[in-house]
């Protein structure tokens, strides 16, 4: 029957850059299938059955919605990046250039390189990059609503709005056997080490060790905050005192009131448990 793989493409991604590229990498693609599908999003709803191979065009919210699907069904999921952040892309290795990540994607289809990486499950939901609440999940649904500037600029400008008014708050977090209570800014748990567009937050994350890196940054004053975000880039943040790290497969976290998102999706629960399943996700590479 050879290969029959579809192509999911989020055409807002990236200020619209999927949608200017979508045709190059069909075209693309087509060399290395022999039946390619095209698709508008890549929700679990909207996929056909009997895929060997789901490739999507986007960031990581596309990426997001592939994830339930490739989760529940064993498809195996091949990354070109055209979005804002590509965090997972990062993650992976995968290359941020879209014409590269598609040769690979190409090169992994025709010698069947399949790698199996970790997943989180949260409340229903698959995450493949970093849960986070608190700070960093206000600041995320900031800068999801706001329009300008692109790119990771936009990012750094949330981060400056939210500092004027966010406080620490009580949080109760359990990771596999170890209990804290503790006043905290924020909670980031790392399936993989970036978020924000290559901000470090849990370096060292790695998506193929069954377990998540925590990332806890306890009370924090505004200044405090202004010292530890510019070392997010390169996982600085990590020598602040507020700071903290720690290793799990389950962590729950009891907050009241805080947001919170995973892959940069913003979810409705504020108390959670979150559980990282080793192998869930088959990638092309």
């Amino acid at each position: 029957m050879g290969i029959r793989a579809a192509l999911a493409v989020h055409p807002d991604t990236g200020r619209g850059a999927a949608a200017r590229i979508a045709g190059t990498v069909a075209d693309r693609l087509r060399t290395g299938v022999d039946r390619l599908e095209l698709l508008g999003t890549a929700s679990p709803s909207s996929l056909p059955e009997g895929l060997d191979a789901l490739v999507v065009l986007g960031g990581d919210g596309a990426v997001h919605h592939a994830v339930q699907f490739c989760a529940a069904t064993g498809t195996p999921l091949g990354l070109v990046p055209a979005g804002t952040g590509n965090d997972l892309a990062r993650g992976l290795g995968v290359p941020l250039d879209p014409m590269r990540a598609v040769d690979a994607v190409l090169g992994a289809l025709r010698e069947r390189r399949h790698r199996s990486v970790d997943l989180g499950h949260v409340d229903g939901t698959w995450f493949a990059t970093v849960l986070c609440t608190g700070f960093d999940a206000a600041v995320n649904a900031r800068a999801a609503r706001l329009t300008w500037p692109p790119g990771p600029h936009r990012y750094d400008l949330a981060v400056l709005a939210e500092l004027a008014a966010f406080r620490a708050r009580p949080v109760t977090l359990t990771a596999d056997t170890e209990h804290l209570a503790l006043d905290a800014t924020l909670i980031a748990i790392g399936n993989t080490s970036c978020y924000g567009a290559g901000m470090r937050i849990c370096p060292g994350a790695d998506p193929g060790d069954g377990l998540f890196d925590i990332t806890v940054v306890g009370h924090a004053t505004r200044a405090d905050l202004l010292r530890i975000m510019p070392g997010l880039r390169h996982g600085r943040h990590l020598r602040h005192p507020a700071v903290r790290t720690l290793r799990a497969r389950e962590v729950r976290i009891e907050a009241t009131g805080w947001p919170l998102c995973a892959d940069g999706e913003m979810l409705s629960a504020r108390t959670v448990t979150a559980r990282c399943e080793p192998g869930a996700l088959t990638v092309l590479g």
